[in-house]
């Protein structure tokens, strides 16, 4: 009980950064690319929003370290944009998934078409739920049979250290894939408590349990994790049932190496309402993936980082629920490694990368005819990609300079080798002030779907070449020690775009083509602040925060009719409120505004009744917490007021949806 309560203080305690240096507190050191961070969202910073009286007991901490470029860089001195969201976040949000979380991240268009994590489509700064790459712990779980199954990740929220995003395009950070930004969720590899023990119920029949026990051995941790969610659905034909399991081990080694290994299983069984066409209400989806990784970090001022990783993903879709008719299967294979050098001299941290991915799908649709069918499979495709990444980063007494090139080669018939440039800098002519500019390069390769879908409602298209983008961005930060703010503007550029289209409106089919050019811009803007540093009667710990995206976008896609690419979240409004109450009770208010452009076909009666435009729409969730000892009681009250909304034409979002749980902990 005192190892708690020692803990609770410390975590009440406000931060100072004491020096630079460099230590393993790198919020991206599990990917070991450099991320240059332009924005840091994370309950921590909140800690830093103290008084004169407050600040006499501030504890000294070592300036955080990042990397983007597989370079360690200082928090204050990197010069990309970047959002990190904290487990403090995480824990106290009124959410069931990563999915939910991102919600509230503003620059994130997260599409969902079930709730709590059933199935969602993620998209960074306008682009298309296909042009992220995903990570776990640095490994990338990139799914190149469809972006609608990237988050389909065996993570439960308990093991998320932070979730980290990249804007713009990031070849030189995540790979090629990174069209317009990237994910990497970070999970813990230090035990906080031995025990973790979550159970939950609510409307609609929601039932929800989660375990995660850690256990240090020697030299090691170790971690397991494990949760079931289901629900009866809040529309016809929208319940779920939902698994994780992850394993993962950290071995520390001598003179600062060290040995991770991750294994994760996830499956899920939901109905599938209205979610690719409307005119098949009854669908139906069934996935099931599996993963393993083994990455290192050896060596001291040279250091060399080995990553091996496989991941395989099965689906089972049914275009009506329980019919062979429009029923596809497919099984999609991921095999990779990346060997990384990292070299310190006087002149600056330079990084040498390279890496060997092979993806693989056979599936009942996708691909070329097999000569021999494997059981339900008859088709198959492969395509290997290599790549080589070159980067320097220097730090000088008020500037950050880092500059590099990414190679990349791929067997895709229609793609050539390409070079990916990246340059970025920094300029602090104060410790409060920043000035940052970068500008990079990216692409990305279709999928298997894009290529090969063919059903009544679609027509894929074997010779897409892969899509091109160029960013430029510009950004100003302030940082005080009650307030923080930033306000950053990019251009983003997209060549090849890939999408599905419609020529005439009432064309039956959408085909796979790619679109001349894609030019989006934006403006992202926000605060945090502290509300107890002017009024202490709100109670220490209290946090406002508000943040803005606007986007635009100019086209030339000689009139057709777009499924995805130009169906872009111009504008998104968050604000996000939260502040301890009394005797172990807090509350937190989390409000979002969202306005979509493009349209979508309404259907009435199974029949299409044409072409609407995207309505405006806003929600607001509520999560109160009573702590007493090692429990906490929670009650999560979503979409409050009971908008009716969707983020994808005609799939209905939930309305009002009531939970509460207990959550125990055992401290280590």
């Amino acid at each position: 009980m005192k190892q708690k309560q020692d803990y609770q203080d410390s975590q009440e305690q406000p931060f100072r950064f004491k020096k630079f240096e460099r230590k393993g507190f790198a919020v991206f050191n599990s990917m070991y690319k450099v991320v240059h961070i332009g924005v840091l969202i994370g309950c921590a910073l909140c800690a830093m929003f103290l008084s004169e009286a407050h600040a006499q007991t501030a504890v000294e901490l070592e300036e955080v370290t990042v990397t983007a470029s597989r370079i360690e860089t200082p928090l204050s001195r990197a010069p990309k944009p970047v959002t990190v969201i904290t487990a403090e976040e995480i824990r106290r949000a009124p959410v069931q998934s990563i999915q939910d979380l991102l919600l509230y991240a503003a620059g994130v268009d997260v599409v969902q078409r079930g709730g709590h994590g059933v199935q969602a489509d993620l998209s960074i700064r306008g682009g298309s739920f296909d042009q992220n790459a995903i990570l776990l712990n640095g490994v990338n779980l990139t799914n190149a049979h469809t972006g609608h199954y990237n988050l389909d990740l065996p993570v439960n929220l308990s093991d998320v250290e932070r979730i980290e995003i990249i804007h713009g395009p990031s070849a030189l950070v995540y790979g090629a894939g990174a069209f317009s930004g990237g994910i990497n969720i970070v999970t813990k590899k230090k035990a906080t408590e031995k025990l973790y023990a979550r159970t939950e119920a609510g409307m609609y029949r929601l039932r929800g349990m989660e375990v995660r026990a850690t256990q240090p051995v020697g030299s090691a941790f170790h971690s397991l994790s494990a949760s079931h969610n289901t629900s009866a659905g809040y529309i016809l034909n929208s319940d779920y049932a939902l698994y994780n399991l992850l394993w993962q081990t950290r071995l520390n080694l001598p003179g600062e190496s060290r040995l991770d290994l991750q294994i994760g299983h996830n499956d899920k069984r939901y109905g599938a309402n209205t979610f690719y066409s409307a005119r098949f209400p009854n669908q139906y989806d069934q996935t099931s993936s599996y993963m393993g990784s083994v990455k290192g970090e050896f060596g001291r001022r040279l250091r060399l980082l080995p990553i091996l990783y496989w991941s395989r993903h099965y689906d089972r879709f049914d275009l009506t629920k329980g019919s062979e008719l429009g029923r596809n299967y497919h099984r999609n294979d991921a095999l990779g490694g990346n060997l990384i050098f990292l070299y310190r001299t006087s002149l600056g941290n330079t990084s040498l990368g390279s890496e060997l991915r092979r993806e693989s799908i056979l599936s009942s649709n996708l691909g070329k005819p097999l000569a021999t069918p494997q059981g339900r499979y008859t088709k198959s495709d492969a395509r290997t990609t290599a790549s080589l990444a070159l980067e320097h980063t220097l730090l000088l007494s008020r500037w950050t300079f880092s500059a590099g090139m990414l190679w990349t080669y791929t067997t895709l018939a229609a793609a050539k080798p390409g070079f990916y440039p990246s340059v970025s800098a920094a300029w602090h002519p104060s410790p409060a002030w920043k000035l940052s500019a970068s500008w990079s390069k990216s692409t990305r390769m279709p999928t298997f779907t894009d290529l090969y879908y063919s059903a009544e409602t679609h027509n894929g298209n074997e010779g897409l070449r892969p899509e091109k983008s160029e960013s430029l961005d510009l950004g100003l930060q302030y940082v005080s020690a009650s307030f923080r703010a930033y306000l950053r503007g990019f251009l983003l550029g997209g060549r090849d775009l890939i999408d599905w289209v419609k020529v005439n409106p009432y064309d039956t089919q959408w085909a796979s083509w790619n679109l001349t050019e894609v030019n989006t811009r934006g403006l992202e803007l926000g605060f945090r602040f502290s509300p107890s540093f002017w009024l202490p009667v709100l109670g220490h710990g209290s946090v406002f925060s508000a943040d803005y995206v606007r986007m635009g976008q100019s086209t030339h896609t000689q009139g057709f009719i777009s499924m995805y690419a130009l169906n872009y979240l111009r504008d998104k409004f968050t604000l996000h409120y939260r502040r301890p109450v009394a005797w172990g009770l807090s509350a937190g208010a989390y409000f979002r505004f969202q306005k979509r452009m493009g349209t979508y076909e309404r259907f009435e009666n199974l029949e299409k009744t044409g072409d609407v435009p995207y309505p405006a729409f806003s929600t607001l969730d509520l999560r109160l917490d009573y702590s007493y000892r090692n429990a906490t009681l929670y009650l999560n009250l979503n979409n409050l007021y009971n908008t009716h909304y969707f983020d994808k034409g005609n799939v209905p979002q939930p309305g009002f949806w009531l939970t509460g749980g207990v959550v125990f902990v055992v401290p280590d």
